[in-house]
């Protein structure tokens, strides 16, 4: 790097499921220089258990910024700011002297269902929409704090405090205990129309309200890094740290997603429709998440698939080694053969229909027992009717978030896909059709992290605002327009539509 340079840099850092993300960004437009990811990994000691050690993050996290800034040679004094983002939901419990308590519970842990019981009776579910904008579900955090005061008395007996995961990776930079708006709205412990802890809600739920973070929007410099954690990391000390955002809200930033009417479908892992809102309004019936966006005076709708880019890979290892390594032998990635074979399938795979529910689903059926199904096959059908309908069912899903959004009173000016499935040209396609609408590609790699960067450029000084910030991040790569293929969906819909209420007794 050119030190003769003095543009402020920005260092991102997004403490994900499994891995810790660091980028350095140019804080003159936002370009990243450089990035490193550090894995960790994730416990599962029961089955519908999901557990990390908040050390790991921790220790992934120094490795990150030090790899980078040494790479790069960058000079301490140049950092203006660290910005924040992690996995939303997971609960980190600290004793009275900041030690970690039990390992982290996780947003994909599903042992709480008894307690999403517990809290929904309590407060009432409608009740519970109206003060939190969501249900009770299994993943957020509210109801892991209950299970443990049930399953593991003596443990929460010791908590003195309550974490989001970046915001332990905030309290080991300053000893200080912050959270943002946007990651505080899904522990379900949040009043997300006034953008503050429900006292209401902690009282029900008998949570001493000492015990969580002071909240804050997402671009405030909540905190300043201590002496020794900037020794550890090899930054300075006192530099500002941004109050940052959960990974949803953040990657929506760094991807340019801040305005009413631009949606932004995201095909990872799990599939999430985002649509941001300039007013608080919550689903009735809870089948949306409604969130305090991480742009300080507006909120978001999400609706989130839980198998999406997941039921494409579960379809790919249970092709085996000898479909990868023919993949390999035509010189093409397996994706790219299995979405080449689809593309020469009409729309509907002769018949076949696949529910994409392999580990249960939230939108639009909020069933942690539905599952996966392959409806329709025959002796005609094969690989790629199978490829074509797993395709077909992921988009379905998707297009379902799409129409509540819809319901909800969004009204989409501009449709932005992105993740891992944005980069396949017929998917893009499949997705423009499905929802007769056209397409744009997202291009910004970085997502989480950037947005977590741009949190702290706007602490700093270095960006005015976040809207500013964000319109900086170059993201129309290619558009797709509906195609023939757009007419004959709706009926294949119609019919994918009516498989879950046929089949949801037998799950």
């Amino acid at each position: 790097m050119n030190e003769s340079n003095h543009a402020p840099l920005l260092l991102g850092i997004d403490i994900g499921t499994t891995g810790a993300k660091v980028l350095l960004v140019d804080g003159r437009d936002a370009n990243a220089i450089a990035h490193r990811t550090e894995e960790y990994p994730l416990h599962m000691p029961r089955t519908n258990w999901c557990e990390q050690d908040p050390h790991d993050w921790w220790r992934a996290t120094v490795q990150g910024v030090r790899q980078v800034m040494e790479t790069e040679r960058v000079d301490p004094g140049r950092v203006a700011a660290i910005g924040l983002s992690g996995q939303m939901h997971g609960l980190v419990t600290l004793d009275a002297a900041g030690e970690t308590i039990r390992p982290a519970i996780l947003w994909n842990d599903q042992r709480t269902a008894a307690e999403c019981d517990l809290i929904t009776r309590t407060v009432g579910q409608e009740r519970l929409i109206q003060l939190t904008g969501n249900i009770a579900l299994t993943g957020f955090t509210a109801p892991k704090i209950l299970w443990m005061r049930e399953h593991e008395p003596e443990a929460y007996a010791r908590i003195a405090s309550i974490l989001l995961p970046k915001d332990y990776i905030r309290y080991r930079m300053s000893g200080q205990r912050f959270t943002d708006v946007a990651d505080a709205s899904g522990t379900l412990l949040l009043d997300v129309a006034h953008r503050t802890w429900s006292r209401e809600v902690l009282a029900a739920l008998e949570i001493l309200e000492g015990w969580l973070p002071t909240v804050t929007e997402c671009d405030v410099a909540s905190t300043r890094l201590c002496a020794g954690a900037a020794r550890e990391l090899g930054l300075l000390e006192g530099t500002p740290i941004a109050a940052g955002g959960g990974d949803q809200a953040a990657q929506a930033v760094g991807s340019g997603i801040i305005d009413e009417g631009t949606v932004c479908v995201t095909i990872g892992t799990s599939g999430v429709v985002f649509a941001p809102s300039k007013t608080y309004r919550p689903e009735p019936h809870g089948r949306l998440h409604a969130f305090c966006h991480a742009v300080p005076g507006m909120w978001h709708l999400m609706g989130v698939m839980l198998s999406a880019g997941g039921s494409l890979r579960w379809f790919r290892d249970l092709l085996g080694d000898e479909f990868n390594e023919h993949s390999c032998y035509l010189g093409k990635d397996p994706y790219e053969l299995l979405t080449e074979e689809a593309s020469h399938v009409a729309p509907g795979a002769d018949g076949l229909i696949f529910l994409p529910y392999l580990t249960g689903e939230r939108t639009p059926h909020n069933d942690p027992n539905a599952r996966g199904v392959f409806c329709g096959l025959s002796l005609t059908h094969r690989r790629p009717h199978l490829a074509r309908a797993v395709l077909e069912g992921i988009t379905f899903g998707l297009c379902d978030c799409l129409d509540l959004l819809r319901e909800a009173g969004v009204q989409p000016t501009e449709i932005r896909v992105s993740g891992g499935g944005a980069r396949c040209a017929m998917w893009r396609q499949m997705i423009a059709d499905v929802f007769n609408e056209p397409v744009t590609t997202c291009d910004s790699p970085h997502g989480a992290a950037m947005g977590a960067a741009l949190f702290g450029g706007v602490g700093a000084g270095v960006f005015e605002d976040v809207p500013t910030a964000a319109r900086l991040i170059q993201t129309h790569t290619q558009r797709s327009e509906p195609g023939p293929a757009a007419s004959a969906y709706p009926e294949i819909l119609r019919h994918y539509r009516s498989l879950y209420p046929a089949l949801s007794g037998k799950f």
